[in-house]
């Protein structure tokens, strides 16, 4: 399979401290990179760099043999969609929530577009609701929609479930795993649950103070 996404030597620093250390990497398309490693340890920094949320002090990142500083911010965003910890939705309803992304380039999302993304994440009937009413999983999965309305070619997923009670977390991780195996999205996933790691992803990057431990498949990383 093709790489999708390299990162060379990537480093972010805050003053002295190195939250991201020259890491690099590469993630094959369809393939599901977990990262893991200890609290403080750089994972969600990484994340925040693959589609410049925030941006490397050093080093760089390829999208596609693409150096990602070539791609204007708005496209880069779009292509690698992100999916954080706590549903981060804007006032309005879900419809309006889902069509963020198309906006942003000058386009409509087609409300029977929207209302097949709501009855893949298991939200028939929720293309008008308001999303001061949702629950957190309700919420959680608006927010994976609403990524998926751009075709990303690389989902981040950034603790997608840990903010979640065990119902809601079960679902949200099942619903994720076959979206991902149906589209065949190329994903980093951060989490701190190895059992997670393990149930979803295909290889595993261990992170500590910002520089990389281990990497290699699940079975080299965790098992070894």
């Amino acid at each position: 399979m093709p790489v999708v996404l390299r990162t060379e030597r990537l480093t972010r620093l805050i003053g002295e401290r190195k939250l991201v250390d020259e890491v690099s990497v590469e993630v094959r398309a369809g393939e599901v990179l977990a990262v893991v490693g200890p609290s403080g340890s750089g994972k969600s920094s990484f994340l925040r760099l693959l589609n410049r949320l925030d941006e490397p002090s050093s080093g760089t990142v390829f999208l596609q043999g693409t150096d990602y500083r070539q791609i204007p911010p708005s496209e880069l965003r779009r292509r690698v969609g992100m999916v954080t910890q706590r549903a981060v939705l804007f006032p309005g309803s879900v419809y309006e929530n889902l069509g963020f992304g198309p906006r942003q380039r000058g386009e409509q999302l087609a409300p029977e577009v929207a209302r097949k993304l709501l009855d893949r994440v298991g939200l028939p009937g929720y293309l008008e609701h308001d999303v001061a009413h949702l629950s957190g999983g309700e919420a959680q999965r608006v927010s994976i929609a609403r990524a998926l309305a751009n075709e990303p070619t690389v989902l981040l997923l950034d603790e997608p479930t840990s903010a979640l009670d065990e119902a809601s977390k079960s679902g949200v991780e099942s619903l994720l795993k076959d979206i991902i195996a149906e589209r065949e999205l190329t994903c980093v996933m951060v989490t701190h649950d190895v059992a997670q790691a393990e149930r979803m992803a295909s290889s595993v990057l261990v992170l500590e103070q910002g520089r990389v431990q281990r990497n290699g498949t699940v079975q080299e990383v965790l098992h070894a």
